[in-house]
């Protein structure tokens, strides 16, 4: 008897739909087939010993596991954190089988129910309108109403799908800037937005909870809180006014260590929480449409910023679309090169936030991102 070479391949981010249809499996089962084949791993906080257990004794049930602190079967620990592991099709059994237990769980189950949805969003490009004298990149170069009115029509030209507009660094050790200064500057950028008929959504890049309001009054519907509504008390309450979109950054709070080392146990975990409980204050506060923002330079190391950027999917979890930042900023290692330079490597990284899917990228450079979003993956964009 002749050998028989056996040809393995390992399947990976694959359009399973299609891969299914070239083995010729059965078209009528196969959108139902997925789930069998898509993994996912959900890590649940803060469970109860007996909530622990129950997970992991229902996940086995199924086929599915569940890791949780050693001492949880003992009952030495009040409290585990657990990753749950299965697929869509054992994690959906495992949601169901909670839905008649104890302890709270038939409220996870719709948790864990909304965990199991693939998302293909098309990413949009923000574009950085920065008029100020001072800004890291850029500062002094659109500082005057005339050159930031030129440069966000190039914006625009250029392919943005929205523009971000400010008139205070948050650069290390930059000085604060008065409400009223960054008025003087942002409002006739509106003015001439409004006189021109720009039909694109304006975001505002401020802490300040006057200049939010004065500027959701005047055509603005996004604000850029780069500290987390940590910094003006006021805040929240302006952008639910004006029912205004807050883009909700994580920050420490302090815009003048934001580039110091900071200690994080688990910087992932630690800025999704963070990002938890201020988004969940915002709703409280009556914002209804939040964008959230991991922070990327915002007080974290340069590996901090880089766990944030390859697990930059994990906060989907938290329920809303997602920003992601890190435009010519200083994790490129290029303190010393032209934006030109700059722009390349941003772009670079920007390609894996794309193959994530991250809804919003903020950069510099439209134009080149714009031909990334032209040429890449139009099948999945």
């Amino acid at each position: 008897m002749t050998e028989q070479n056996f040809l393995i391949k390992s399947i990976s981010n694959a359009d399973w739909e299609r891969e299914l249809e070239l083995i010729g499996f059965d078209k009528s089962y196969r959108h139902k087939f997925v789930d069998k084949f898509i993994f996912r791993n959900l890590k649940i906080y803060d469970l109860t010993t007996p909530q622990a257990n129950i997970i992991k004794q229902t996940a086995l049930s199924v086929g599915a596991d569940c890791a949780t602190h050693r001492e949880v079967i003992t009952g030495k620990i009040e409290k585990s954190d657990v990753i749950l592991s299965g697929t869509f099709s054992q994690l959906n059994k495992i949601a169901v089988k909670l839905k008649h237990q104890p302890f709270g769980l038939d409220l996870l189950s719709d948790k864990i129910s909304g965990q199991l949805s693939e998302k293909r969003n098309k990413t949009k490009i923000v574009g950085i309108l920065n008029i100020t004298p001072n800004s890291f990149s850029d500062g002094g170069m659109y500082n005057s109403t005339e050159k930031a009115c030129e440069h966000f029509k190039q914006l625009i030209s250029d392919g943005a799908d929205m523009i971000d507009i400010g008139a205070e660094s948050t650069k290390r050790g930059a000085p604060a800037i008065a409400p009223e200064k960054q008025l003087e500057k942002i409002l006739p950028v509106l003015e001439y937005v409004r006189h021109n008929n720009y039909n694109i959504p304006i975001s505002i890049d401020t802490r300040s909870s006057v200049v939010a309001a004065e500027c959701l009054k005047n055509g603005a519907s996004v604000i850029n809180d780069v500290s987390g509504l940590k910094y003006d008390k006021d805040m929240a309450e302006a952008v639910a006014k004006y029912d205004g979109t807050l883009i909700l950054q994580h920050s420490l709070g302090n815009e003048k260590n934001m580039e110091e080392n900071h200690t994080y146990k688990s910087v992932v975990d630690e800025v999704f929480k963070d990002l938890y409980v201020q988004s969940e204050y915002a709703k409280s506060c009556g914002i209804k449409n939040i964008i959230i923002d991991a922070g990327i330079g915002f007080d974290k190391e340069l590996e901090d910023n880089f766990r944030i950027i390859n697990r930059i999917e994990e906060f989907y979890s938290l329920g809303y679309p997602l920003m992601l930042g890190l435009s010519r900023k200083s994790l490129l290692g290029l303190k010393d090169s032209d934006n030109e330079e700059k722009d390349l490597y941003t772009l670079a990284l920007n390609t894996l936030a794309v193959e994530h899917h991250v809804d919003f990228l903020r950069v510099h450079n439209v134009k080149i991102h714009r031909k990334l979003m032209d040429i890449y993956r139009k099948d999945l964009l």
